[in-house]
């Protein structure tokens, strides 16, 4: 079925009207789709989803089954089922009807990207986005942050990797051709978000400033007039309400003064048609894809240089690709020149990313694109990168967008009053051969070995050269308390920076007796210094010592750890029941965590032991989270006490549980405390001994550990087992809300292949294909194997997923 739709008549806060026009559509078809992780990612880009007045969609890759529940025991799939249907009710606000769910598994926190690639597959989680794509035919695509910033979960960075490169790939008929669908050029692209400063009120617009000069921002005003009274602010925070088992739907009243309400904003990444950088708001997202500028709507113009990095004098060819025909003008940077469709860098250019304007004219009208270039000294050098970081600098070139390589700071860990070697990579971009000397200058409290000099470098060759750094001030601030130290690297013609991250370090010493697991420090248990572990990481400041704060001591004895935290916490959170014993950050708990080589990229090859000091049963329960073998907690002993103050985790952790031998001269561990003052399933507050933002997910940014007098026994193997990860996760076809979509749209359900088709007649399912069907009646679900051929159904109204052995999907309903 085809329909024709006119796009409305909207007025918006301080802009022209998007013009009225008869398009003809398919019954899928979108002008705005958001890809993000899970139910919620979406929620705050709704206030400017709600604005534009197109039709939007979103996909979700998962349905968050790996998070919390405030509301509930669900967990899997159900909790699944019950996220999508909050997500369907908070997108509903802001005018959506259509969620796409890729039907991956929300394992649990990482903030590893390679790690949610290795859990949902790259080609078929690529393939199904480029389905859904093709599918519905987006003009727009936003999406999230793809870097390995501090704290970005890696699910949030694999679904915007995921955008980034079904923006090429849908567009390719080469790509994906089995699908059978015609490929699709989305014409602009975006990510959430603004880095840099930003301002309050209707001229939070214009008024902000990015890190980054060259970024392409706009901002919507949330708090332009929406529906019922009710700002887009109003409406947006009404949404994220509907997120109850994730804990907001307490979330505050937004401001209704205009001046304290601010924006959504979007960085464009990418964009294949014209567009003008001082249309601001919404329109300004919208322009060349939905609402036309100068030119025609349809007309594609984008432009590309020839090379990214450029030096000084350098000339870099800028190719321009045009559906009109017409004169182009090149407008450079200041004191760089042109001729024809090549540009001649400054001789005095500064290092920095750089953008030149592209201008083609055509009728009386013009189109505007901007091609990026950055300007790069004729030697750079770079500290060697964290593992997932250099992921992301090869992911970045191998996907055509290297300005995006340098978003994250270079930074590396040192343990306080430790030492460690850093290669620098020294790089020629130059079209002559270079040597010279390279050498670090430290900040107080930090030596590096002497400048060495490295050899003759070709014209775009490197040499890496070997640095020795030391922490020489051990009293140095550790974690978020201000332990981030920045260095020079020094070259030849540069000056480059980089970052040193202090993690506390502690020694573990033997126990002279086998500790006792009661909750109290006996004689001989415990010789070691107490640590103090009341750094906040995450979630609000506690507002005095006796609303938390905590200490532990640790020691080993018999191939076991143990540990004794005493917490201070003047209210106590929510006591969960024992059958409920998961999912410890939504009320207080202690974390104790164990990287067995102390260099782990991710958290699915460590240890991680959660334990609830009180239950609603009464006695405490220990579980492990997002490690290696999440679940039950084998050989582990627990032992709590609720006191005046707070209360008392006593644990001891078998080390033989450790995925892997653990390496007495540096393993990583922490401690972490999760605060909860609220009987809602929600924690406020999370402190720590090693704190970062996401330090949990994030096992480089641990502490580390010596343990004195420990050896591993000898035939205990050193690698860590291949990780066990839940990935059990909800299908479109057995969920109802996704089935009613797929058959209101005309789509298989799941981005899936399209099985053949299927029929209900007269209480039977026609089907030509081996497989399963989920039949939902009146509120029941029945699972049943099919045959090609008939197979009788229940009575009754249905509804009907159906998988084959092949994967393919249909949905069907009885009438």
């Amino acid at each position: 079925m085809r329909w024709v739709a006119l796009l409305p008549l909207v007025l918006l806060a301080g802009a022209t009207a998007v013009p009225a026009q008869a398009v003809e559509r398919d019954r899928a078809e979108l002008d705005v789709l958001f890809v993000g992780a899970h139910p919620d990612d979406e929620a705050g880009s709704l206030a400017a989803l709600g604005q534009f007045k197109v039709r939007s969609g979103v996909v979700t890759v998962t349905r968050g089954e790996g998070g919390g529940n405030a509301v509930g025991t669900e967990e899997g799939p159900e909790l699944g089922r019950l996220r999508e249907a909050e997500e369907r009710r908070a997108v509903g606000k802001a005018g959506i009807t259509d969620v796409f769910n890729l039907d991956k598994a929300d394992f649990y926190y990482t903030v590893s990207s390679p790690l949610t690639q290795q859990a949902w597959g790259h080609e078929d989680s690529l393939g199904k986005l480029v389905r859904v794509i093709r599918q519905t035919k987006p003009k727009v695509v936003i999406t999230m942050d793809p870097a390995p910033s501090p704290g970005n979960h890696g699910n949030h960075q694999y679904a915007a990797r995921l955008a980034i490169e079904a923006f090429d790939k849908a567009a390719d008929p080469k790509s994906f051709r089995d699908q059978g669908l015609r490929p699709w050029a989305v014409s602009r692209l975006f990510t959430s978000g603004l880095d840099g400063a930003r301002t309050r009120g209707p001229n939070c617009v214009s008024a902000f400033t990015p890190d980054e000069p060259t970024d392409r921002v706009w901002g919507v005003w949330a708090g332009a007039p929406a529906y019922g009274g009710q700002t887009w602010a109003q409406v947006e925070r009404a949404a994220q309400r509907e997120y109850a088992s994730q804990g907001w739907a307490g979330f505050p009243d937004v401001p209704t003064d205009p001046a304290q309400i601010g924006c959504d904003y979007f960085t464009q990444i990418a964009s294949r048609v014209p567009y003008r950088v001082d249309n601001r708001g919404p329109l300004g997202i919208l322009e060349g894809a939905i609402v036309p500028g100068e030119l025609p709507l349809g007309t594609k113009l984008s432009a590309k240089p020839s090379k990214y990095a450029v030096t000084a004098g350098s000339q870099v060819r800028i190719d321009v690709t045009s559906s009109v025909r017409g004169p182009v003008t090149l407008t450079p940077p200041a004191g760089w020149t042109v001729r024809g469709d090549t540009v001649t860098v400054a001789a005095d250019a500064k290092p920095g990313k750089a953008r030149i304007g592209v201008r083609v004219a055509s009728g009386g009208k013009s189109g505007f694109t901007e091609a990026l270039v950055e300007v790069v000294p004729a030697l750079t050098a770079t500290q060697q990168p964290l593992p997932q970081v250099a992921q992301y600098q090869q992911w970045v070139q191998e996907v055509g967008h290297p300005e995006l390589a340098n978003s994250v700071a270079p930074v590396l860990t040192l343990p306080s009053g430790g030492s460690r070697d850093i290669d620098i990579t020294i790089r020629n971009q130059s079209d002559v051969a270079r040597e010279g000397a390279v050498s670090l200058t430290m900040p107080a409290g930090f030596e590096a070995s002497p400048e060495q000099r490295f050899p003759s470098v070709a014209p775009g060759a490197s040499a890496v050269v070997r640095f020795s750094v030391r922490n020489t001030d051990p009293a140095l601030p550790t974690g978020m308390r201000g332990g981030d130290y920045r260095y020079a690297i020094n070259i030849p013609g540069a000056t480059a920076h980089a970052a040193l991250e202090l993690v506390p370090a502690t020694t573990i010493p033997q126990a002279g007796v086998s500790p006792v697991i009661d909750g109290v420090s006996g004689a001989g248990e415990y010789p070691g210094p107490e640590s103090d572990i009341s750094s906040r990481w995450e979630g609000d400041d506690c507002t005095s010592v006796n609303d938390c704060s905590a200490t532990a001591r640790l020691s080993w004895r018999d191939d076991t750890l143990f540990a004794l935290v005493t917490v201070t916490d003047d209210v106590l959170g929510t006591r969960l029941a024992t059958a409920d014993c998961k999912r410890h950050w939504r009320t207080d708990s202690v974390e104790l965590t164990i990287d067995p080589r102390g260099r782990s990229e991710n958290t699915s090859t460590t240890y991680k032991l959660a334990v609830l000091p009180v239950t609603a049963e009464g006695p405490p329960c220990a579980l492990r989270d997002a490690d290696n073998k999440q679940g039950g907690a084998p050989g582990v002993r627990v032992a709590s006490k609720t006191t005046e103050t707070g209360y008392v985790v006593e644990v001891a952790v078998p080390l033989s549980e450790v995925p892997g031998a653990v390496d007495p001269a540096s393993a990583g561990l922490n401690v972490l405390v999760y605060d909860s003052d609220t009987q809602d399933r929600t924690g406020q507050t999370r402190i720590g001994w090693s704190t970062w933002g996401g330090v949990q997910g994030d096992p480089y940014r641990w502490g580390r550990a010596k343990l004195d007098g420990y050896t591993p026994p000898p035939d205990r193997p050193i690698d860590p087992p291949a990780p066990v990860l839940p990935l059990e996760a909800l299908a479109s076809v057995d969920s109802p809300q996704s089935l009613e979509q797929s058959i209101r749209l005309g789509l298989p359900p799941g981005a899936a292949p399209a099985a053949r088709p299927i029929r209900i007649h007269r209480g039977f399912l026609l089907t030509s294909e081996k497989g399963t069907a989920y039949v939902f009646d009146n509120g029941q679900r029945h699972v049943l194997q099919v045959s090609p051929g008939l197979t009788k159904l229940p009575h009754g109204q249905l509804l009907l997923g159906f998988i084959t052995t092949r994967g393919a999907t249909a949905a069907a309903e009885s009438r």
